[in-house]
């Protein structure tokens, strides 16, 4: 494991305690996207499923497990504990109101999910179950966050801490695209060009974003997309 890869991971595991840690002490998920945390669920349950017949490092294995765990402890508090404060009017897609909408082409299922797994079934590194479920998770895993970005859209603004979990987890994608660049230039034989071009994909959803963080640090001044 390289450093760019090693930092990158730890950028994702602080993006996990960096959104619990909000959600915990202010005993809330205003401004937090649903759609957007089951999706990456789905993302990693889907993606792991080789910790039920592979073992690579006992690294990898917690890491995949506190993936899972961590989602999963989101969508379940803002399903329940913290429901009362989930904003379900900025967490639509097209008008609808609930996860999967009222049917294609609406909502989530329509725009996300489905053409993320029917790409999975014409591009794939193998057609077999596990190989179509780990592509279709890499896909998915490049949109997911874009409810959650649709619903900054729609504020104009984020929580402090919700910004924070924002800007790590795209740092991590960027990050994991220098590692590529970096393997790719020292490993033999590297090639993932279906990992490198969501990932790029995912990298340029977080582009505004970041400007707008940026400007927001530099200057010390609120968060505001111009709208």
């Amino acid at each position: 494991m390289n450093i760019f890869r090693l930092a990158a991971d730890m950028l994702h595991l602080l993006s996990f305690i960096v959104l619990l840690y909000r959600i915990r002490t202010q005993r809330s998920c205003r401004g937090v996207s649903l759609k957007t945390q089951v999706l990456f669920l789905v993302v990693f349950c889907c993606r792991y499923l080789d910790l039920f017949f592979s073992f690579i490092s006992l690294y990898n294995t917690l890491m995949k497990i506190f993936f899972i765990g961590a989602t999963a402890t989101t969508v379940y508090w803002m399903l329940t504990k913290y429901k009362s404060s989930y904003d379900l009017e900025n967490d639509k897609m097209h008008g609808d109101g609930s996860f999967l909408g009222y049917g294609a082409p609406h909502g989530v299922l329509g725009f996300v999910i489905l053409p993320c797994f029917l790409l999975a079934l014409v591009f794939n590194e193998g057609f077999e179950a596990f190989e179509v479920l780990w592509a279709f998770s890499i896909y998915l895993e490049a949109v997911a966050i874009v409810p959650q970005l649709f619903m900054l859209q729609r504020t104009k603004e984020g929580e402090a801490f919700t910004l924070l979990y924002i800007f790590c987890v795209g740092s991590y994608r960027g990050l994991y695209l220098v590692n590529w660049i970096y393997r790719y230039f020292t490993e033999p034989h590297y090639w993932q060009l279906l990992v490198w071009l969501s990932g790029f994909v995912q990298t340029l959803l977080y582009a505004d974003f970041f400007y707008y963080y940026y400007v927001a640090l530099k200057e010390g001044s609120k968060f505001q997309l111009p709208g």
